[in-house]
C-alpha cells in the first residue's frame, strides 16, 4: 500500500478538501453526459421538472428508443451522488424505463437542459460545530397518475459536522425528526414513548425534504437546493493555511 495524499478524485467524483470542510462535485462527469447526448449547447432550463408536469404510461403515445432512454437515466442516477436536487425528477422518469414515450423523452431532455446550466453545482460539507442527527420527512399524496401512489421521502441531514466525527458523537444522542402539518402531531404521539426520538413540526419554507417529493417553481427550487447544501463550487474562495485560494473547476 502507498500513501497518495488526500483524496481528490474517485470514480468521477471530484473531492476538494479545505480547512472549513469538503466539497464533492461531478462537474466533468456532467459535461461528459451532455456531450454524449448532444446537448452541450442547448437552451437552459431553470428547473429540472415543470410544476404542471403530468407524466403517465401514456399508452396512446409513440414509443421511443428504450435503450437510449435507459442510458440517459442510468447516467443521471450516478450523478445523484452529488446532485440530490435532481433526485425527484430522475426518480419519476425511472418509473418509465419500460416502453418510454415521447413525453418521457421531453421530460428527460428538460432535466439535461437544467444540468447544462448547473454542471458546477456540488455538495458542500462544513466541519466543526455540534454533531446532531436531524431527519426531515415529507410526502406528496396521490401523485402517480398510473396507480395513485404517494411519494414519501425522508432525508438525514448532518448540518454541522463531517460524518466521521458526527457518527461517533450521535450514537447515544436523541434523534430529531422534522415533519410537516398534522403528520408531526400524529407520528409524535407514538414517538413520545421512545425517548431517543423527538418529533417536531417544521414549516414548509424550511422543509428540506420538499425538493425530494414534488416539482417546485424556480424560486422555491433554488431555496430548497441551498438548504440541502447543493451549491455552486466552481469559483469559491477558501482560506487554507491563512492564504486565500481560488478553486476553479472550469
Amino acid at each position: 500500500m502507498s500513501d497518495l495524499g488526500q483524496l481528490t478524485y474517485y470514480l468521477g467524483i471530484e473531492v476538494h478538501q479545505y480547512k472549513g470542510g469538503i466539497m464533492l462535485t461531478q462537474a466533468r462527469y456532467a459535461r461528459n453526459i451532455l456531450e454524449e447526448v448532444g446537448l452541450s449547447a442547448c437552451k437552459l432550463s431553470h428547473v429540472p421538472m415543470e410544476l404542471n408536469v403530468n407524466l403517465s404510461k401514456a399508452p396512446d403515445e409513440r414509443n421511443i428508443d428504450e435503450g437510449e432512454f435507459k442510458r440517459g437515466i442510468g447516467c443521471l442516477r450516478y450523478l445523484l451522488h452529488t446532485r440530490p436536487d435532481l433526485s425527484f425528477s430522475v426518480g419519476v422518469l425511472s418509473r418509465y424505463m419500460q416502453e418510454p414515450k415521447e413525453s418521457h423523452r421531453a421530460a428527460l431532455k428538460q432535466v439535461l437542459r437544467h444540468l447544462h446550466g448547473t454542471c458546477d453545482l456540488g455538495l458542500v460539507f462544513s466541519g466543526g460545530g455540534i454533531a446532531d442527527l436531524v431527519g426531515y420527512s415529507d410526502s406528496s399524496h396521490n401523485v402517480d397518475n398510473d396507480d395513485g401512489k404517494s411519494t414519501l421521502e425522508a432525508r438525514d441531514c448532518c448540518s454541522t459536522s463531517c460524518e466521521a466525527e458526527f457518527m461517533a458523537e450521535t450514537k447515544a444522542a436523541k434523534q430529531a425528526i422534522w415533519l410537516q402539518e398534522l403528520l408531526a402531531e400524529v407520528v409524535g404521539k407514538d414517538c413520545q414513548k421512545n425517548e431517543q426520538v423527538e418529533v417536531e413540526h417544521v414549516p414548509g419554507t424550511e422543509q428540506k425534504a420538499d425538493i425530494l417529493t414534488k416539482p417546485l417553481g424556480r424560486i422555491k427550487f433554488n431555496e430548497m437546493r441551498s438548504l440541502i447544501r447543493v451549491q455552486d463550487v466552481s469559483e469559491e474562495e477558501f482560506k487554507l493555511k491563512g492564504e486565500n485560494v481560488r478553486i476553479s473547476l472550469k
